[in-house]
């Protein structure tokens, strides 16, 4: 006799190492780079639900993980070990994993438009009439065939030009985005850890850009009581510090990054839990945390419009459901003509593939 035998499907084990680097990957991305600090809280975690045994322990692990080009020792003459190019590579693509899950490789190409025509990148299922000067490669046979036994019967095979089908091609258009991370002081107030879900979407966003768009461009900028531009490396070692929220710097200097751009395409995604409360006018620095402060709001909402105009949308994520910033934010929306989202933590990595992913406008 001959057959198949079926049983249920058992995944391969993971070896003690995995499990425990798929631990140090969170904690390392926890404690903004700091190994010692992602060493000790894998100790104490060790303690309580016993992570290791005698045949593999955690020094066995610390050794493997240099061993395989994970951890360094530090070149400062102080002691002690940081991560590696390897690690933050495999921290980044632990992100992607985790907040958009396993996503297909797209075509080297950039997003689909809602607009179609000749000259497109990739066919697509919608039919027209073929026009001269369409490529012969364009044209559907099978539906060809169909129309000419639709209009002339199926007696004969008879299949003239008028009878020709071609498959719309869609138009494919570059995204240039700026992500904006607010790493000012309430990031981290109230035992909630914002910045660490923040860190974890842009790595997430950046790989998922880099493996299915790779013609499109990312840039990640910060925002305290001013901005700057950080490289994809430095995000593991984020961190907060005692800043105001200074929105419109990280505006500016978004802008200025997109002006510089030839896509056809241009956005914005902000990332923030509070209110703007600073501003820098003349190299002094102007702040008020109380309330909405008129002054600081205006220049926001002036930006939002001036990126309007300059064909640049904004998405903004708040990370915090505070009443009060509604106001502000529907203003700030307004003018931009863009797009707002009150959120929680949660969902957060899934919200910003989707809108970036459904994207579908215009070629200019």
């Amino acid at each position: 006799m001959s057959g198949y035998r079926f049983k249920n499907f058992t995944a391969d084990p993971k070896s003690k190492f995995d499990e425990l680097f798929s631990l140090f990957k969170q904690l390392i991305t926890n404690t903004s780079g700091d190994v010692e600090e992602a060493l000790d809280w894998l100790r104490e975690l060790d303690k309580e639900y016993e992570l290791t045994s005698e045949d593999y322990t955690l020094e066995d692990f610390i050794a493997e993980l240099k061993k395989r080009g994970y951890l360094r020792d530090k070149k400062d003459g102080k002691g002690g070990m940081a991560i590696t190019p390897k690690t933050e590579q495999a921290i980044r693509n632990n992100a992607l994993e985790l907040i958009f899950g396993k996503l297909k490789k797209g075509a080297a190409g950039n997003h689909p438009t809602r607009f179609s025509g000749k000259n497109g990148e990739e066919m697509s299922s919608d039919l027209r009439q073929y026009e001269f000067g369409d490529s012969p490669q364009s044209i559907s046979m099978v539906d060809s065939i169909k129309q000419a036994q639709i209009n002339h019967g199926s007696d004969e095979l008879k299949l003239t030009e008028n009878d020709l089908l071609v498959n719309e091609q869609e138009f494919k258009t570059q995204t240039a985005t700026v992500l904006m991370i607010d790493i000012s002081h309430s990031m981290i107030l109230y035992g909630e850890d914002r910045i660490t879900p923040a860190k974890m979407v842009a790595m997430a966003l950046a790989e998922m850009i880099k493996q299915s768009y790779p013609k499109d461009k990312l840039d990640i900028i910060v925002f305290g009581n001013d901005a700057w531009p950080i490289q994809l490396k430095d995000l593991p070692y984020l961190h907060v510090g005692p800043y105001h929220t200074n929105t419109v710097a990280g505006l500016e200097l978004a802008m200025s990054i997109l002006r510089k751009n030839k896509a056809s395409n241009k956005q914005i995604f902000m990332i923030t839990d509070g209110k703007p409360s600073c501003i820098k006018e003349n190299g002094q620095y102007y702040m008020n945390s109380i309330g909405l402060d008129r002054r600081i709001v205006n220049k926001c909402v002036t930006l939002a419009a001036a990126c309007k105009r300059s064909k640049i949308e904004i998405t903004t994520f708040m990370v915090a459901s505070d009443p009060y910033l509604q106001n502000f934010v529907d203003e700030f929306t307004e003018a931009n003509k863009g797009k707002a989202y009150f959120t929680g933590l949660k969902g957060l990595g899934e919200m910003i593939f989707r809108d970036y992913t459904n994207k579908k406008r215009k070629k200019i």
